[in-house]
C-alpha cells in the first residue's frame, strides 16, 4: 500500500514522536513494539480502505483524518491482541482521542470493514459490531445498566445518534441523525426515525444508500 505524505519507512517514527510529545512518560524503548506490528495494522487498513468508494484503494494519506484514525485503532487492537502490551495501547488510544477527539478502546472489535465521516465525539463501548459499519460525528454506542447493544452489518450511525442499552440494531439499519434507540430493537434493511414519546418509526430507503459508502455493499 501507498503511504502519502510520509515515507514508509519512517511511519514507526512518526506514530512514536507523537505518542512521546504529547505523553511523555514511560520508557520510549517500550514503543518499539509498535514496528514490530506495524504492517498487520497497515494490512487491516488497506483491506478496509480499499471497499470504501470514496477512498482510493492502495492509498492511504497520514495527513487524511479519518484514515489514520482509522489506522491508529487498527494498530492498538493489533497490538493487544498479539502482545497485551497495555500501556502502548492506552498511549496510542489516548493519541487518538487528542487527535480525532474519539472514544474507541482497543479492546473494542471493530469490524474488517468500517467508515468514519467525521471523527469528533464519537463514542464506542465494547459492544458487537457488524461489518460495513458507518460512523458520523456524535454518535454513540454504549452500554445502559450493564447491558451492551448489537450492531448487525451495515449499519449507518448519522451525526448525533444514541444507540445503548440492550439494543439489537438489524442489518442494513440506518439511524437517522439525532435518534437513540434505548433498549430497542430495530427492523432490518429501513431507515429508522424518532417516534413520539421515545418509539422508533421505520421507512424504507428509496435507494441502496449502503452502496454510496462501500465497493461490494
Amino acid at each position: 500500500m501507498k503511504i502519502l505524505n510520509l515515507e514508509r519507512s519512517r511511519l514507526g517514527a512518526y506514530v512514536r514522536t507523537q505518542i512521546t510529545h504529547f505523553f511523555p512518560v514511560g520508557s520510549e524503548q517500550d514503543l518499539r513494539v509498535i514496528d514490530t506490528h506495524l504492517e498487520e495494522a497497515l494490512s487491516r487498513l488497506e483491506h478496509c480502505i480499499a471497499q470504501v468508494r470514496l477512498w482510493t484503494p492502495g492509498q492511504f494519506d497520514v495527513l487524511h483524518s479519518s484514515q489514520y484514525c482509522i489506522f491508529l485503532y487498527y494498530l492498538a487492537n493489533t497490538i493487544w491482541k498479539r502482545e497485551q502490551a497495555r500501556t502502548v495501547c492506552v498511549k496510542l488510544f489516548l493519541l487518538n482521542k487528542a487527535l480525532n477527539a474519539i472514544d474507541c478502546f482497543y479492546e473494542i472489535e471493530l469490524p474488517n470493514v468500517f467508515f468514519i465521516g467525521h471523527s469528533v465525539g464519537i463514542v464506542l463501548a465494547k459492544a458487537t459490531y457488524g461489518n460495513h459499519l458507518v460512523l458520523y460525528q456524535n454518535s454513540t454506542v454504549g452500554k445502559n445498566h450493564g447491558e451492551s447493544p448489537t450492531l448487525g452489518d451495515g449499519v449507518i450511525l448519522y451525526p448525533n445518534t444514541a444507540v445503548l442499552g440492550n439494543s439489537f440494531v438489524h442489518s442494513r439499519s440506518i439511524i437517522s441523525q439525532g435518534v437513540s434507540v434505548i433498549n430497542q430493537n430495530t427492523r432490518a434493511g429501513c431507515v429508522v426515525y424518532q417516534g413520539v414519546n421515545g418509539g422508533l418509526v421505520f421507512k424504507e430507503p428509496k435507494h441502496n444508500i449502503l452502496a454510496d459508502f462501500f465497493r461490494d455493499a
